[in-house]
């Protein structure tokens, strides 16, 4: 049995962190099956929205410290299996809409997975911590992500303390997009994703990327790549149908391609 679930449903993918009796926490195996599962949304021409989610109380525990190959790095003359860099929490390149569904403690590696989503749904339940540095360990993706989200002073009292914040801190600092009752978070998270299918999907890609790879660039740059994104689109038959929707006066039966 995989230890992260894909399921497609009308275009929107669910992902979920299937390890509830060991707290979600990341091991080898469930490493393997969330960059799997990732790998499978980015390429399925079918799946338009991405949703992450865990089962049990809590969201993920972390690492897995009893299992080399869940964790990165060198610590205690140890040699821990690194991610690599087309992984979706160390930085793949998925222009697709992406939800996380939060509920429980939310720690360090699942912390970094959702900062990697575009929209952040917690439970009121919910807390959130990178807890590496209690134990001698520096945070490394989640520092280079998280002021990219939230203000300095606010990311830094994440990776700083090790302290977890609560749900309604996580919303004050921006962390999180959206608090809901336990009992209604994954109704809202699929009704949000059911509202970004109704776009069309490769516009929505276009649109991710130039927000995407502009941040770095200057003016001159933005506006040529965006332009030449706009090209990319407008070339596609959804272009087609949506104008043709408009004129008919009825909602567009979006292709993806």
């Amino acid at each position: 049995m995989s230890l992260a679930t894909y399921e497609l449903e009308d275009h929107i993918a669910t992902i979920t962190l299937n390890r509830p009796e060991a707290g979600n926490s990341i091991n080898g195996t469930l490493r393997r099956d969330l960059n799997a599962a990732w790998d499978r949304f980015r390429d399925e021409e079918d799946a338009w929205v991405g949703i992450l989610t865990a089962n049990g109380d809590v969201y993920c525990a972390g690492i897995d410290f009893t299992d080399g190959e869940g964790a990165a790095g060198t610590f205690g003359g140890t040699f821990w299996e690194k991610p690599t860099i087309n992984s979706f929490e160390s930085g793949m390149e998925l222009f697709k809409p992406t939800i996380a569904a939060v509920q429980g403690p939310c720690v360090g590696y699942g912390l970094t997975g959702v900062l990697f989503c575009d929209f952040v749904i917690a439970s009121t339940e919910a807390t959130f911590s990178f807890r590496e540095v209690l134990i001698g360990i520096p945070t490394i993706v989640g520092a280079i992500r998280l002021p990219q989200r939230v203000r300095w002073a606010h990311a830094m009292e994440l990776l700083l303390t090790g302290k977890p914040i609560s749900a309604e801190r996580a919303l004050e600092i921006g962390l999180v997009w959206k608090l809901v009752e336990p009992e209604d978070l994954q109704a809202e998270a699929k009704a949000w994703a059911r509202t970004l299918t109704e776009a069309a999907p490769l516009a929505q890609r276009a649109t991710k990327e130039v927000a995407w790879r502009t941040a770095d660039m200057g003016w001159m740059e933005s506006v040529r790549f965006g332009e030449t994104m706009r090209r990319v689109a407008g070339a596609t038959g959804d272009v087609v149908e949506g104008f043709r929707a408009r004129q008919e006066n009825r909602k567009p039966n979006w292709q993806g391609r």
